[in-house]
């Protein structure tokens, strides 16, 4: 398995501890299921986006999406149909399937909807008021100085020689 050396961008950033982690998880997810379902990561205006897996076949019952730790995972389990159906050929595919998106800080999921054989799932980022850029006045408050402590004189006690 191939793993990235991220320590370059260690050096310079903070924050950044699970990133590696996440770089090695999409490589590892992509040799597993490479292309099932297929699915369309939309951005859409104003921090809200949308990711959109192609379906068909799935009803409501058969589908699960779980947000845990900032992972959301979609997964489908088809029921097994028990009559004797003999296919010439079987394109559709109707096997089960998980998929993992990890989430920025800060993103929610606001709904799912499962329409024409495609689930959309609904995403919305709310950055917290003291998580968003803001302007510093300069001289518009108090500075709080920070001033060294000056070391302190230890009288010494010298021994005298006697002669």
């Amino acid at each position: 398995m191939t793993t990235i050396d991220l320590t370059p961008l260690y050096r310079s950033s903070v924050g950044y501890d699970r990133f590696g982690a996440l770089v090695n998880a999409a490589m590892r997810s992509e040799k597993t299921s490479p292309g099932y379902p297929p699915y369309n990561i939309v951005d859409l205006k104003d921090d809200k986006y949308a990711i959109t897996l192609a379906v068909a076949g799935f009803t409501e019952g058969e589908l699960n999406i779980e947000l845990e730790k900032g992972v959301l995972t979609v997964s489908g389990k088809k029921e097994t149909n028990s009559d004797d159906t003999h296919y010439l050929y079987q394109g559709i595919a109707t096997r089960s399937f998980e998929r993992k998106f990890n989430l920025a800080d800060h993103i929610e999921v606001v709904g799912a909807d499962l329409r024409d054989g495609m689930l959309t799932v609904s995403l919305l980022r709310e950055v917290p008021e003291k998580m968003k850029p803001r302007t510093i006045a300069i001289g518009g408050a108090e500075v709080l100085e920070h001033k060294p402590s000056k070391p302190k004189k230890v009288a010494r006690k010298s021994k005298a020689k006697a002669a």
